[in-house]
């Protein structure tokens, strides 16, 4: 049951897919008390960007920065055009998010808004972050590098990172991991991933996890199909040393 102070519920990377978060929002029929974060990487890859971040900006929703909001600042530092990270951001999926732009104006305000994002949000029980942290750093030494881009070495951690916290991020597709499904969600040392690759045609699914009720909410982009499911039956647990890091993030950066 929802209790006096509403809910708490963290929707995973919607990468421009505006139609899917309004279904997703509709199964969640959030009310005032409740409260909804979002993950990062609400841009890219799908069609409508553009409308994605201006819901997110104008609702007043907490956000985090992910890589592909990184990506497009880092296109576009001080204003000016910077060429090799554009083709970057491009080749990345950039060129949806442009396209779904016709407005240059408003792509500069979206641009002044993702880039005062913050990395991550402390909850108190649970911290949010868009990729993981480097497991060797302490949070004031972790950059944008580490919290928006990591992924094996945080996922292979062996024993959580946060004794009294839950770390819940994105960015990494949870159908990845060996032996996880489409849809499902993952869980490690300390740590839940709630990116099921709502872009991905092998997935679709586009999830919110009700931390409060301990409920999952997943839509899918392609076929519209909407479940609600408990955590415990939405989640695959990962055994630390089923993770074989391949691109390790150096600790001195």
């Amino acid at each position: 049951m929802i209790g006096a102070t509403g809910r708490r519920v963290f929707i995973g990377d919607v990468h421009g897919n505006y139609d899917g978060l309004m279904h997703l929002l509709e199964a969640i029929a959030p009310v005032e008390s409740d409260d909804l974060y979002f993950l990062g990487d609400l841009i890219d890859r799908g069609p409508k960007s553009a409308e994605t971040v201006n819901f997110v900006r104008d609702s007043g929703y907490p956000c985090i920065r992910g890589n592909h909001e990184q990506l497009l600042i880092d296109s576009f530092p001080d204003g000016k055009i910077h060429y090799p990270a554009l083709q970057a951001w491009l080749y990345s999926g950039g060129q949806a998010t442009l396209s779904s732009y016709h407005d240059a104006h408003l792509l500069l305000e979206h641009l002044q808004w993702i880039s005062n994002l913050p990395l991550y949000l402390d909850l108190g029980d649970v911290w949010l972050v868009h990729a993981g942290v480097h497991p060797d750093l302490p949070i004031d030494e972790q950059t944008e590098y580490e919290l928006c881009w990591i992924r094996d070495q945080f996922h292979c951690i062996p024993t959580p990172y946060f004794p009294d916290k839950t770390i819940i991020t994105g960015h990494t597709i949870t159908f990845t991991f060996p032996g996880v499904l489409p849809g499902q969600i993952v869980q490690g040392q300390g740590w839940l991933d709630i990116d099921t690759g709502a872009y991905h045609r092998r997935s679709g699914w586009l999830t919110a996890l009700d931390w409060t009720n301990q409920q999952v909410y997943q839509v899918n982009v392609y076929h519209q199909a909407v479940r609600i499911l408990p955590l415990e039956e939405s989640i695959t647990f990962i055994e630390p040393e089923a993770i074989i890091p391949r691109h390790p993030v150096a600790a001195n950066h």
